[in-house]
């Protein structure tokens, strides 16, 4: 519908329009300026002007470049008369796709800015022809600090948005069809359009990536699950134990918990880290005690390992979990659970007609956060086993590995880019879509004016 507005306003200005809402196809601001609408015309014709000199100074120099990226690369010469060796820069591949993606953003903009300019030339023509007056600049101040006063305050977070998230993803997507790696530095060696390969070398291409992927995905999936919902669920039971009446000292409860999370995460996990080395704390308490003969590898077999980053992540996790339902359950009318006590409800049963439900409303969309940030843990990961222990089965990885640490690996270690981008949208795509259906799904989100 959006669209079919715009095209009739473009057609209609074109057929039916005046000379100077026709001039305004060529040279914004003209019809503006023909209603009186003088300020907003001189931005429109400022913003034109800016725009030819943005185009071509900086943005035409790399557009011509974007479909090859590049042809000369940095070289050095050996200059006979200066006996020394002179350096060309040539191009830079990098900066080509990054100055591409930024110009392309900078002229989609333009192009709102001149639709928007011949809409204006066209209302202000219509509202004369039929007598109106048109909206001044006092007046236009007046809307948007009043009646559209939602535009004044989203612009900014809506600016910040597209220049620090969208115009980012833009980029590292296009970097996934592309061979950035190791072998392909910019300016020395220079990186071009492959299209699908990297995509077909996780799918088909290349066998041990292929296994990469798949075993990471699968290991991501249940870490994600385990670590938000064991969280979850026992951080829910801990803090109705904690609230309910029988216990005393609730106060001195919550205190104890809270001085666990109190310390850096980081500062705690590297420290358990080295806890639980063969040699560390643990396992030479293990063996003085004699619970165990020889140091188990907690950090060392992969199964082991992986049952270790559960359950730190566990004792990191709780805490928190702990204290937003306990936050959640001081909110509950206290009115239901003596009517529900009258009615003859034992504590099992409140729990699960009034407790249960109130909490599952209130913290849904928070969990699926949780899964979100448990699906992307980096520090729980990479502090405690570093992606260990390593695997000849897969590609820069260990089997503790998420798909975020490996694309870290990639990124920091190989200098795999193009993989590594692709590795990026596959999350995303995962991430997005799943909790975009889970959250729809929701009773906080379906019944939001229903729940009392």
């Amino acid at each position: 519908m959006k669209r079919k507005s715009t095209q009739n306003v473009l057609l209609r200005a074109a057929r039916e329009g005046g000379f100077f809402t026709r001039l305004s196809f060529l040279v914004m601001g003209a019809g503006c300026i023909r209603c009186r609408q003088y300020a907003r015309g001189l931005l429109y014709l400022l913003t034109q002007i800016g725009f030819f000199f943005f185009f071509r100074d900086f943005a035409l120099q790399y557009l011509r470049k974007f479909g090859t990226l590049g042809t000369e690369t940095q070289r050095k010469v050996w200059n006979e008369t200066l006996q020394i060796y002179q350096r060309f820069p040539g191009d830079n591949s990098m900066l080509i796709l990054l100055y591409s993606v930024l110009s392309l953003a900078v002229t989609a903009l333009f192009l709102y800015l001149w639709y928007a300019n011949i809409r204006d030339a066209w209302n202000g023509q219509t509202r004369l022809a039929q007598g109106k007056p048109v909206s001044s600049l006092r007046n236009d101040l007046h809307s948007l600090t009043h009646e559209r006063f939602h535009v004044t305050l989203l612009s900014m977070p809506m600016l910040t948005l597209v220049l620090f998230t969208l115009l980012p993803i833009l980029f590292m997507i296009l970097i996934a069809f592309t061979n950035f790696d190791a072998d392909h530095q910019p300016p020395g060696n220079l990186f071009t359009w492959v299209g699908l390969t990297n995509v077909t070398d996780i799918f088909l291409g290349n066998a041990v990536k292929t296994r990469t992927f798949f075993g990471l995905l699968g290991w991501t999936v249940v870490w994600a699950i385990l670590a938000t919902f064991t969280n979850y669920i026992l951080g829910m039971l801990l803090a109705v134990a904690i609230n309910s009446k029988p216990v005393k000292l609730k106060q001195v409860w919550r205190t104890c918990f809270i001085i666990a999370i109190a310390i850096p995460q980081f500062v705690s996990l590297l420290l358990i880290s080295r806890a639980l080395e063969p040699a560390g704390a643990v396992n030479v308490l293990l063996q003085k005690l004699g619970l165990i003969d020889a140091p188990l590898p907690f950090l060392l077999n992969p199964m082991l390992a992986r049952i270790t980053v559960v359950v730190i992540n566990m004792w990191i996790g709780i805490p928190y979990t702990m204290m937003t339902f306990s936050g959640v359950l001081m909110n509950i009318p206290s009115e239901l659970y003596e009517s529900a006590e009258i009615d003859g409800a034992g504590p099992f049963r409140r729990f699960v007609s009034i407790t249960l439900p109130y909490m599952l409303f209130v913290t849904a969309p928070a969990t699926i956060t949780t899964f979100v940030s448990n699906f992307n843990n980096f520090n729980v990961i990479y502090l405690l086993t570093a992606g260990g222990p390593f695997s000849l089965d897969y590609y820069q990885a260990g089997k503790t590995d998420l798909l975020v640490t490996w694309l870290y690996k990639l990124t920091v270690n190989r200098n795999d880019y193009s993989l590594a981008s692709t590795i990026g949208i596959f999350i995303f795509l995962i991430v997005g879509s799943c909790s975009l259906l889970v959250y729809n799904r929701t009773s906080a989100v379906k019944k939001e004016d229903q729940f009392q």
